[in-house]
């Protein structure tokens, strides 16, 4: 089956004004435990990588061999991690804004594309739904943001076993709601998250 490619209509707009393009996404929306991660990417005008798609569509291999090409290959880039006790103090949409807000401001670039979240910023910019399947830009930060949380939530299956974070990356999969009920929760998990609210006097 031949690859899905990214159009990057916006990317071919702006390269063709020798303008720069910054694209950003996140990875961990949706989970209960563990932190946000938001990633944005700049790339050289003209840039091409086929392989280069929305990270959920790759497998967890062709994500790590990407994470290295694209920091190598890449203008710029910029990594954050959201903690959950900001995500429970701005709700998860805010932190997430914030944190591209951030990104946007802090890399140098003409024009930013983001995976469907307005930012008000002093740059032209476009909000894409699936924009990590229409921009090499915002694919790339959202294999960035992937792989960075994927990583974490492995380091925290090792210090919270009985939770599977290796497998449901802290989202709200049976075997991780039953050890929520079970052991309570972790100080990793989001409080302000409904499934969790429930547990906060049980602290593993």
């Amino acid at each position: 089956m031949k690859n899905k490619i990214c159009e990057n209509t916006y990317e071919h707009e702006y390269w063709n004004l020798n303008k720069y393009v910054l694209g950003i996404d996140e990875a961990g929306r949706g989970p209960l435990a563990g932190p946000l991660v938001v990633a944005g990417v700049v790339f050289e005008i003209g840039y091409k990588n086929p392989a280069i798609y929305d990270s959920k569509s790759l497998s967890e291999k062709k994500r790590e061999e990407l994470f290295d090409i694209i920091q190598e290959d890449a203008l710029d880039f910029e990594i954050k991690i959201v903690t959950e006790e900001e995500i429970d103090k701005y709700n998860i949409y805010r932190a997430d804004q914030r944190a591209m807000t951030e990104i946007a401001n802090d890399l140098a670039c003409d024009f930013v594309i983001t995976d469907a979240m307005p930012l008000a910023i002093d740059k032209e910019m476009v909000s894409l739904v699936k924009g990590d399947q229409k921009s090499i830009s915002v694919a790339a930060g959202s294999i960035l943001a992937k792989v960075t949380r994927d990583r974490i939530m492995k380091y925290y299956d090792e210090i919270y076993p009985v939770y599977g974070f290796a497998k449901n990356k802290g989202y709200p999969t049976k075997q991780h709601v039953e050890a929520i009920e079970t052991y309570g929760i972790t100080a990793i998990h989001r409080k302000s998250f409904g499934p969790v609210a429930f547990h906060q006097e049980k602290l593993f």
